[in-house]
């Protein structure tokens, strides 16, 4: 404790008042040289990455003391900001029961609780209600607690829950018997909380992540009350991850072994849970494939030949690719993102034009049929969907002015039921709002989407409203026009927010994805640079009324804009884990998820990946400049991004830029990637971050 002490006290000695002014902390300077295609770098903050280092988390505190000093005048608008967010929510709530088996399985939260409770009532919803696992009990003396839906085991009689009270997602994994409520003896230590249950109603299988690189990389079978696991598969190969899930007719055990651009699957036979696994098909480079069971057959959603992916089937008894089918074509406009499959049915989700719809296929006549939506820029997904023998397909649906909602969908006539709309308190008027969906061409010509709501009542031709701007951009994911109660506190204080869907991700189908990575990664960060002008040019917005927030990957969106915009553009700039050091990062196989990632960024071993990523990497470009207000934000134990890029990212900041502007780093000392666990406690950031620009922008009342 005393050493702590001392480390701090200079740093905080930073912090005194100058004139009137809090200080930031200055991060001593220690060279540290890096080779690499004949090249050398000197990263002066290299020292923190030491996470054992007294000095480094004195740094981190000091940071955080001089964020809170800064931040101190806003407080009052913070908590406000908070309590809206806080009031829009329907405290007593439950999410919209799914069947599974006899049971009707949902969640619930209560009035002032931070944790779900899970729950399920037997034949009806009219029945009593049974606890299975209320979340805020674990949760009590924790400053973070995560716990997914809990596994049912086939029988009904057990769960296997899950509970990560570290923020770096090293999930314990316990076994309660749901007739007495007694938590068995068993508990499985530091999983990834992935797993299945077999249907001998004794075996669970379940997924082990390396401890230093965090690599899901082992299965292994628990069998209840004994003393040691079976492992059932190794991956060796250090660029792919595996998980396990269960077939929708109970039949296998699905092991999946994934890299960015290769499948492989394994089977074991549920019923047999001792069974070696076999192979499904091999894997080969470039070909991505997932599998569902049919019962008669497989269905194989694959690009063998087909980028945006086509539907395949084969016999149980012969899965190799060679016995594949093409039962859906390849279309160059439509890419397939996933499938499902129930007795009757084949449902895939499809994305065409950047929206997403469900394309059916009645299973014994080939009938096709398509449920779609008429709002023009919306997400929709499959809901939770348990039975296989069933003409129901759940479905959920949101916009940018529509709440989140559940739907029931006759498979025979396409009608949809209503089940639910998340109801937002405080006055909410869907009617009060405007959606666009909107079209730029890009420096390069490329046309690209982009999606804006605000209300109606707006001044759209005064040409200085604020703009909130909101993206990610990597790994294929797209960033969908989603509801957000917590938005409406910068709607209604007269805020533009607006979501390039920009390459990178997968909206415009496998090409949006591949013109946004490798060496076309820089598409990415200019998409969103044109969409930001765009918005300029069209007289909503004009430079310094501008702000933007990308997190994880997308906080790399926000260091690369940040070094690449035009001077002036952006008034602010929050970037929320952001993966900011790639060069370094990419470079050491230790950190956590990085040889898994070369198929996404580059292999810097490479020296024209090397030269590629080091001209876009925001860390090593950081140049005298002057750089847009910046909140940047870290969880000590983050698993995805190391709380180090950021820290160094911030040092690097403040020793170069020619401004006066803010730029401050809050690092949460108990929590990781995903920030706090409990609903409320997560808003407090999001209330930071809003009163953060409102502030900027004069709006702070």
């Amino acid at each position: 404790m005393k050493k702590i002490f001392a480390a701090v006290l200079p740093l905080l000695m930073a912090l005194s008042v100058n004139s009137g002014a809090v200080q930031p902390p200055a991060a001593k300077k220690i060279p540290y040289r890096m080779e690499k295609h004949g090249q050398v770098r000197v990263d002066d903050y290299y020292w923190l990455k030491d996470r054992k280092n007294p000095e480094v988390l004195g740094y981190l505190k000091a940071e955080n003391a001089y964020a809170d000093a800064e931040l101190g005048r806003i407080a009052p608008l913070q908590e406000k900001v908070f309590e809206e967010m806080k009031g829009r929510i329907k405290q007593d709530d439950a999410s919209v029961p799914f069947k599974y088996g006899p049971y009707y399985y949902y969640k619930t939260f209560h009035k002032g609780r931070e944790y779900p409770v899970y729950a399920r009532k037997k034949g009806s919803l009219s029945a009593p209600e049974e606890v299975l696992l209320d979340v805020n009990e674990l949760a009590k003396g924790r400053s973070f607690c995560s716990v997914p839906f809990p596994s049912i085991r086939p029988d009904h009689k057990m769960i296997a829950y899950a509970m990560d009270t570290g923020g770096r997602r090293f999930y314990d994994v316990y076994f309660k018997d749901l007739g007495t409520g007694k938590l068995y003896s068993d508990k499985i230590e530091k999983t990834a909380g992935d797993m299945a249950w077999a249907n001998d109603n004794n075996t669970l299988f379940y997924v082990r992540q390396n401890p230093e690189t965090l690599r899901w990389e082992r299965v292994f079978a628990h069998q209840l009350s004994r003393l040691r696991d079976t492992e059932v598969y190794y991956e060796p190969d250090e660029t792919f991850e595996i998980s396990v899930s269960k077939s929708n007719t109970d039949k296998y055990i699905f092991i999946r072994s994934g890299s960015t651009l290769s499948t492989e699957y394994l089977l074991l036979d549920a019923d047999a849970p001792a069974a070696a696994p076999r192979v499904f098909q091999a894997r080969q480079p470039k070909l991505e494939y997932d599998i569902e069971d049919g019962g008669d057959r497989f269905y194989v959603l694959n690009n063998s030949g087909a980028r945006n992916f086509k539907v395949s089937v084969c016999k149980p008894g012969a899965t190799g690719k060679a016995a594949w089918t093409d039962l859906v074509p390849h279309r160059e406009d439509t890419l397939v993102e996933y499938i499902d499959v129930f007795e009757d049915w084949l449902v895939l989700k499809e994305r065409k034009d950047g929206l997403g719809r469900f394309h059916l296929f009645n299973r014994k006549d080939g009938k096709e049929s398509w449920i779609t939506f008429d709002e023009p820029a919306y997400m929709t997904d499959l809901g939770e969907n348990f039975e296989y023998r069933t003409d129901t397909l759940r479905v959920t649906y949101e916009s940018l002015t529509t709440p989140v909602s559940v739907y029931d969908v006759d498979l025979k006539t396409g009608a949809k039921t209503l089940m639910k709309r998340q109801e937002v308190l405080g006055g909410f008027k869907a009617e009060d709002y405007a959606e666009e969906r909107l079209w730029f061409a890009a420096r390069d010509g490329e046309m690209v989407p982009v999606s804006i709501v605000y209300r109606k009542d707006l001044d759209l031709a005064s040409g200085k409203n604020p703009v909130y701007v909101y993206s990610y951009g990597s790994y294929g994911y797209s960033t969908d026009p989603y509801f957000s109660s917590a938005r409406l506190s910068l709607l209604d204080r007269g805020f533009i927010c607006a979501i390039p869907h920009i390459r990178g991700g997968s909206e415009m189908g496998r090409r949006w994805y591949e013109d946004g990575k490798l060496l076309k990664k820089k598409n990415t960060f200019y998409d969103f640079i044109d969409a930001t002008q765009y918005l300029v040019d069209r007289g909503y917005t004009s430079p310094g009324h501008i702000y933007a927030e990308g997190g994880s990957a997308g906080g790399l969106l926000m260091g690369a804009i940040a070094n690449m915009a035009p001077a002036g553009l952006y008034k602010g700039l929050i970037a929320a884990v952001p993966f900011v050091d790639v060069v370094t990062t990419m470079l050491d196989p230790d950190i956590p998820l990085t040889t898994g990632e070369y198929d996404e960024w580059g292999n810097p071993g490479v020296k024209e990946y090397y030269d590629y990523m080091l001209s876009y990497s925001p860390y090593d470009n950081v140049e005298k400049k002057a750089y847009p207000n910046m909140l940047v934000t870290t969880g000590l134990n983050d698993s995805q991004v190391q709380y180090w890029e950021p820290a160094k990212w911030v040092a690097k900041l403040r020793a170069m830029k020619t401004d006066k502007n803010l730029v401050l780093l809050k690092t949460d000392m108990d929590t990781g990637h995903g920030g706090k666990s409990g609903r409320f406690e997560a808003l407090k950031l999001k209330a930071l971050e809003y009163a953060f620009m409102l502030d900027l922008e004069g709006k702070g009342k």
